[in-house]
């Protein structure tokens, strides 16, 4: 019986390299389709906006989603594309719904605000209003804390005269770092953490953005996917 030569140390190091890859493979794949047990969060559900193109929401509802957050406005005068077709899609789903404004730093809050009600209807059965707090790598020149404090106050104002419901914050961990906002003001939280609750704001989070790009049955491409504190 002829002996099997040993193994060279690039032989060695190429089957290293290939089990690396494979587990580091399983682990994107692993990454992309989870989501917190339903046994924990009952209430689960997607964000959406043009960018991940036509969405199938009837397969969408099938994935095990509750509700939708749609990307309406951005800043003073921009509309989002697919607003309109997400609105009234999710709703024929079977899905509750709500809109989000993603604020711009270096535009009127009363401005911004005026944009959000002039392309969201006020409908009794939406969810509350998300106003989306990230650093703009756009806005070099700031505001000062107390000067976007002033700005958000009037943004929330005019919107919740609209809706009649209080906005909730979407607030990402370098803006509450940078400016504080949880402790400033008091509105619900949605928060993001992968795969970990969020340990960040001064507030317990109603909203938890649990997966930044969960990979869901009817969308294109992968997105965010967050669950409701029971």
């Amino acid at each position: 019986m002829t002996a099997r030569a040993p193994l060279s140390g690039i032989s060695k190091l190429l089957i290293s390299l290939m089990g690396t890859a494979l587990v580091a493979t399983l682990l994107f794949f692993w990454m992309r389709g989870w989501a917190p047990s339903e046994a924990n969060y009952s209430q689960q559900g997607v964000e959406v906006s043009h960018s991940l193109g036509t969405v199938d929401w009837g397969k969408v509802r099938a994935a095990g989603a509750d509700f939708a957050y749609v990307e309406a406005t951005f800043g003073d005068s921009d509309r989002d594309a697919s607003f309109a077709d997400n609105w009234q899609g999710s709703v024929a789903a079977g899905l509750t719904r709500g809109a989000i404004h993603r604020y711009h730093l270096c535009r009127l809050a009363r401005d911004q605000a005026t944009n959000f009600i002039a392309t969201v209807p006020r409908e009794a059965s939406e969810l509350p209003a998300v106003l989306d707090l990230e650093l703009d790598a756009g806005c070099t020149a700031r505001p000062a804390r107390a000067v976007l404090l002033g700005e958000l106050a009037s943004f929330i104002k005019m919107v919740e005269a609209h809706t009649e419901k209080p906005v909730m914050i979407r607030l990402s961990k370098d803006f509450e770092e940078e400016y504080a906002i949880s402790r400033a003001i008091n509105r619900p939280l949605w928060l993001s953490s992968w795969l970990l609750t969020p340990s960040y704001g001064d507030r317990p989070w109603v909203m938890w953005r649990a997966n930044p790009a969960r990979s869901v049955d009817g969308i294109a491409q992968p997105t965010g996917w967050s669950v409701v504190r029971p």
